[in-house]
């Protein structure tokens, strides 16, 4: 008998898999990046299909098994209902954290980090999506060791909020971060 784990995971992306079924990247608070088949998620009677959207944040029931991971349960806690632009935003940086992050592992502030920066963006009245978006990127880069906190001399790096103070100090630094950002992911070669 396998073992079901549940944990919060913010959905990534999928790719369809066969006639009914999905292939969803989630990124888990406890497993980290995780690729995930959902057997017949695409039909009509599927339970889990509204819970499992792109962009969405959800409570996952997963089982390991000799072929990888599968989708055993969700819940949404957050479906991605913001604006078209924030929804955007958010895509983006899902599909920069999933060419970067390789592999099963537990990050605790990356997840935070992308968790917070979906609440800010999903929210009715954002008006600094493009700012939130650069200073997430700029936390995902630093969580995989790409970037530097001292090379920016900032704050950012030391929490996970994006307040309005918070997005007023990145206003202020936009041009060196954007510039330290540009410099890792060309490094990175990916």
């Amino acid at each position: 008998m396998y073992q079901k784990y549940h944990t919060e995971a913010l959905v990534l992306g999928n790719r369809e898999m066969g006639e009914a079924d999905r292939v969803v990247i989630l990124f888990t608070r406890d497993f980290g990046l995780v690729r995930a088949r959902a057997s017949s998620i695409r039909s009509e009677h599927s339970k889990m299909r509204y819970a499992i959207q792109d962009y969405a944040r959800a409570e996952v029931s997963l089982v390991k098994g000799k072929r990888g991971w599968r989708l055993a349960g969700a819940t949404a806690l957050k479906s991605a209902t913001g604006t078209r632009a924030c929804i955007s935003t958010f895509a983006r940086i899902s599909e920069l954290t999933t060419r970067l992050v390789h592999g099963e592992e537990t990050n605790d502030y990356l997840f935070a980090v992308l968790a917070e920066a979906h609440e800010a963006l999903m929210r009715d009245d954002v008006e600094a999506s493009a700012t939130i978006e650069i200073v997430c990127v700029a936390r995902v880069l630093y969580a995989l060791g790409y970037l530097s906190s001292e090379a920016l001399e900032t704050a950012l790096f030391t929490h996970t909020a994006y307040e309005h103070e918070h997005v007023l100090e990145a206003e202020a630094k936009r041009d060196r971060i954007l510039s330290s950002i540009n410099r890792a992911i060309a490094e990175t070669h990916l």
